[in-house]
């Protein structure tokens, strides 16, 4: 068990502190992507993201908290050691008959004590202060390595499998499948393949809503927004990214 003091004798105040340890969080990064990958197996992955952040950010701050413990125990010990060699210079003086030393000892027993308390206090603190500001470190670190993960795989797998945009115009579609008016804007880089699957795209909705594509040059390759009677909805892969970001944060902001 580590000890956030060396050991402390009450006449000798050198070198009492040393600091404290605390490990770095890891987050699995190395996926497979040479793999078959459907939107729902990156919406799993997502999810498998979300749920190891929230495991390494509750297992640091429970290391944490043990640390705390810890030094707060090491001051109990000091108190109870200081107590005792009080009683002890007590008990010398008055064998030497002295008063003077039993003053005299009293007052430097309460000197060195107060002094190692007050190290004691100041590392908890530190300790504290460190701790919260690696927790802050550490939680934009598995934010920003879970979107780049999400980015990288969402990115290469459009590369090599245009079908994955199809399967996110689908699922924007579907939520919008009881509108009596279908709008759907994408960029000229998607737009021969939606208007090659029109029919698969256009059988989600009843057969008297009139489904419309339109091209957007104004339009990033992977945007992509759908407009009902009722509004705009956006259902591009960037919003696929700010959604799991959003969650990230969410979970980050609910363990503070």
């Amino acid at each position: 068990m580590s000890r956030i003091f060396r050991n402390v004798q009450v006449n000798d105040n050198s070198e009492k502190t040393r600091p404290i340890q605390i490990k770095s969080l890891q987050l699995r990064e190395e996926i497979d992507i040479d793999q078959p990958l459907s939107l729902d197996v990156i919406l799993k992955e997502r999810d498998q993201l979300l749920h190891e952040a929230e495991e390494q950010i509750a297992s640091t701050k429970e290391a944490l908290a043990q640390e705390i413990e810890q030094t707060k125990q090491y001051v109990d010990e000091q108190l109870k050691t200081w107590e005792e060699q009080k009683i002890a210079y007590q008990q010398a003086a008055y064998d030497e008959g002295f008063m003077q030393g039993l003053e005299e000892g009293r007052n430097k027993a309460i000197a060195d004590m107060q002094q190692s308390l007050s190290i004691a206090n100041e590392t908890i603190q530190v300790a504290h202060e460190n701790a919260t500001n690696y927790l802050q470190q550490q939680e934009q670190v598995i934010l920003e390595l879970a979107i780049r993960t999400a980015e990288r795989i969402i990115g290469t797998k459009l590369e090599e499998e245009e079908e994955l945009f199809l399967s996110v115009v689908k699922r924007g579609l579907k939520e919008v499948r009881e509108m009596k008016e279908i709008k759907l804007y994408v960029s000229p880089t998607y737009f021969k393949l939606v208007s090659n699957n029109r029919d698969e795209l256009a059988s989600i909705f009843p057969v008297d809503v009139p489904f419309m594509i339109f091209v957007d040059e104004d339009m990033n390759d992977t945007d992509c927004y759908i407009e009902t009677n009722h509004g705009r909805i956006v259902v591009s892969i960037d919003e696929q990214l700010q959604e799991l970001r959003l969650k990230l944060v969410e979970i980050l902001d609910r363990m503070e």
